[in-house]
């Protein structure tokens, strides 16, 4: 079974815990016994998650406490716990939110890829199935798809949807390369750490998990996210363009952003600009005015949209992780009831 040849593997799982005395101990009791590491984020809860949390620990030897003196954001939790599970001897991490919105019964196939060395990260998605699209209201539909078009542009992963789903999983080797300082303390998160993962050329892939909510629906809402989502994905964005086109790498997106660009934006605003002149002065523009304007702007837009094609094109296709069914047995140390506090 999947199972088995797992628990040959020392995986951890990451469970960031915020206000979360209502679901903690049935979220912390599904997890799957091939998970040889459970660490658990306490993120400056002030009420009881932190007192089941002991509770489940003293149960379950696999189960570590890891305290914040504040809240500090899904983001930062994450820090903490990729770093506990990776001293801990962790070859592949996973991400499990405390709310129960993840099943359990799909952890397995969120880390096949990983272990078989065909991805070095996985995430949930929930439009891979027409059925779970159907279920879905309009409204998330929408946003959803908008975010996930934001999130393609600004990490260069084409292939990847729903780029706020917290379900994941990742190697020691990716977590290893990326940036790590550089991911968002919140709900960003998830987008930060594709941006990242992009810079590095990791290889990511999506796997279909149903929608679960719980009796709060999402934590996250779409149509806020839209309007804090899109200024860090702008900058998310120039950033990856800069680092991978100009400082990383150079290649023929790199000459085509040199030369459109400029020849876009020449062409945009010399012919508003020549618009603007016949408009006030009532003096027709000539013909030469209107070719050079539609010219360049044609041109410009045509060499941007042919540099998104070549970008489609580049997207990573050899992972940065070894397989590791078969190579990787080592065990992680059981330490009982075992409490760590990180203070900011």
């Amino acid at each position: 079974m999947i199972e088995d040849l797992l628990a040959s593997l020392p995986i951890a799982v990451v469970v960031p815990a915020y206000q979360a005395e209502r679901t903690i101990v049935a979220v912390l009791a599904s997890i799957p016994r091939f998970v040889r590491r459970v660490v658990v984020v306490v993120d400056g809860c002030t009420d009881r998650t932190g007192a089941l949390v002991d509770e489940a620990a003293a149960a379950d030897v696999r189960i570590v406490r890891i305290d914040h003196d504040r809240n500090r954001g899904v983001g930062a939790a994450m820090r903490s716990g990729y770093a506990r599970a990776l001293a801990d001897g962790a070859e592949i991490v996973a991400k499990m939110d405390s709310d129960g919105q993840m099943d359990p019964a799909f952890l397995a196939a969120l880390l096949m890829p990983i272990a078989l060395g065909r991805a070095d990260y996985t995430k949930g998605n929930r439009f891979l199935r027409p059925r779970e699209i159907r279920s879905m209201p309009l409204v998330r539909l929408i946003g959803n798809a908008t975010l996930s078009f934001l999130a393609k542009l600004s990490t260069g992963y084409w292939h990847i949807l729903d780029p706020t789903n917290g379900y994941t999983a990742i190697s020691r080797e990716a977590l290893a390369a990326i940036d790590q300082p550089h991911l968002d303390d919140r709900y960003f998160f998830e987008s930060s750490m594709l941006a990242e993962l992009s810079l590095v050329r990791a290889v990511c892939a999506d796997v279909a998990i149903p929608a679960r909510y719980g009796d709060g629906g999402s934590h996250l809402s779409v149509t806020r996210s839209l309007f804090e989502f899109s200024a860090k994905h702008a900058t998310s964005f120039a950033r990856r363009i800069f680092l991978r086109y100009l400082v990383l790498d150079f290649s023929a997106v790199s000459l085509l952003l040199a030369l459109s660009l400029p020849m876009a934006g020449f062409g945009v605003v010399f012919g508003l600009r020549s618009w603007v002149h016949s408009s006030v002065y009532g003096v027709p523009a000539t013909a030469g005015t209107v070719m050079l304007a539609a010219f360049t702007t044609a041109a410009g837009f045509f060499g941007l949209v042919q540099a998104m094609v070549y970008d489609i094109m580049s997207v990573p296709q050899i992972p940065l992780t070894l397989p590791k069914l078969g190579v990787f047995a080592p065990t992680i140390p059981e330490q009982p009831g075992a409490t760590l506090r990180v203070d900011y």
